[in-house]
């Protein structure tokens, strides 16, 4: 499925001397202090103090966030958010005790959080529900629109993404941006690692998908967001993959549609031909995995690259460019091609510029250059394999994680 599009971000810069990344987008959060909201409910107040934590990445108070706050919890939900942690769900039996109220009130409050607007996670085992707060992104900004389409988002979802794009481009997420912490990679294109001598295992996308046997489809939660803010790229909107147990919770949540193996590889395949590249998460865990197919212009990730020109959380990619300057005709189509803005050319100047900082090592640029065959892609010699476990994850980025959220709390 694809939505015309709006406007569409302009990640690439053309002029008839220029095609590179355009000017990168101002940091323009403006903190604020509870105080300053003496109309806006103390549990409101609440919920955006706990979820503006940089333990969760959370940012500022600030307008946009009460803002986003007072639209995405009712105040009776709002009230839930501070009973919730982060780490370990809760019962609602856990909860009611803890907000001193009876459990025949707060159950129902907690199931409309989990299921109807999937604003808090909410975990089976032994046949107890445990709910368990959510960072607003990675997590409540991502699960309320999953289980979307275009045609079932209500206004509601749509003032959602509203406020959420709002605070977004405030630039607050620039704050937890380092690539000390690769929580994600980048994959290259199916046609370069199909031929490349040099690709490993963690590099093809079919070698991945065989760890798991099952497999859910749903909505890009980024690409879909954007049309209601008057803004789209209108490339391919079902292309969020889940796999493993991940897939059989939220197919069986109703939020995802169950594929195939081949279904997978077709959506991929057809997304990479519209410009778009795979993402999944640094690890090769067997117990799940989620991968989208993203654009420079959408992907909120990617967009803390392509705009604020921040490090990103993306992890050093195995592959990068070599370009070979006989060559090359300085037609510019690699730079246009790029995702990323990783590339510069100077057409008066006859002058190319690569930017590794900014490169994800996908492939795009070389398929470009078929014509020309100036661009090369090789490995990168220093380049680390993703991460065996999720333990292994946390074990390597807690320190980082923990000096960033110390240093934000410090700023602010």
């Amino acid at each position: 499925m694809m939505l015309a599009p709006n406007t569409t971000r302009k990640v690439i810069r053309v002029d008839k001397t220029f095609v590179g990344p355009a000017e990168p987008r101002k940091r323009t959060v403006c903190s604020k202090r509870l105080s300053d909201y003496p109309s806006v409910s103390k549990a409101h107040l609440d919920a955006a103090k706990t979820l503006s934590s940089p333990l969760l990445m959370g940012p500022p108070i600030c307008d946009e966030l009460i803002a986003f706050i007072e639209h995405t919890f009712t105040e009776d939900e709002a009230e839930m958010v501070e009973y919730l942690s982060a780490i370990r769900g809760r019962t609602a039996a856990q909860i009611a005790r803890r907000a001193r109220r009876p459990l025949d009130d707060i159950e129902p409050i907690l199931d409309r959080l989990a299921f109807e607007k999937r604003a808090i996670g909410c975990e089976e085992t032994d046949g107890k529900r445990r709910y368990r707060l959510m960072p607003i992104m990675p997590g409540i900004f991502e699960m309320v629109l999953v289980g979307e389409s275009p045609e079932t988002l209500s206004d509601w979802h749509r003032r959602f993404a509203e406020l959420f794009e709002a605070l977004f481009e405030t630039g607050y997420s620039v704050d937890y941006q380092d690539r000390q912490s690769p929580f994600i990679r980048f994959l290259p294109v199916g046609r370069i690692t199909g031929g490349h001598p040099m690709a490993l295992p963690s590099d093809q996308l079919e070698v991945i998908l065989d760890r798991y046997d099952a497999f859910g489809l749903g909505h890009c939660q980024c690409r879909m967001s954007t049309p209601p803010t008057g803004v789209g790229c209108g490339r391919p909107l079902e292309v969020c993959t889940i796999f493993g147990q991940w897939a059989e919770q939220g197919i069986q949540a109703g939020c995802l549609k169950q594929v195939s193996r081949k279904n997978v590889l077709e959506i991929k395949r057809e997304a990479e031909s519209h410009g778009l590249v795979t993402w999944v998460i640094n690890i090769e865990s067997t117990k799940g995995q989620a991968s989208c197919s993203c654009c420079g212009c959408c992907c909120k990730a990617m967009r803390a690259v392509t705009e604020f020109n921040a490090p990103g959380i993306m992890a050093p990619p195995h592959f990068m460019p070599k370009f070979d300057e006989t060559s090359c005709k300085h037609c510019g189509s690699c730079a246009k091609a790029c995702p990323m803005g990783a590339i510069t050319l100077d057409r008066q100047q006859k002058i190319l510029q690569h930017q590794p900082a900014r490169c994800i090592g996908c492939g795009l640029c070389q398929l470009a250059c078929e014509k020309q065959k100036a661009i090369e892609m090789q490995t990168v010699p220093e380049y680390r394999v993703p991460y065996k476990s999720w333990f292994s994850m946390l074990l390597r980025n807690a320190p980082s994680m923990l000096r960033t959220s110390w240093k934000v709390w410090r700023q602010r």
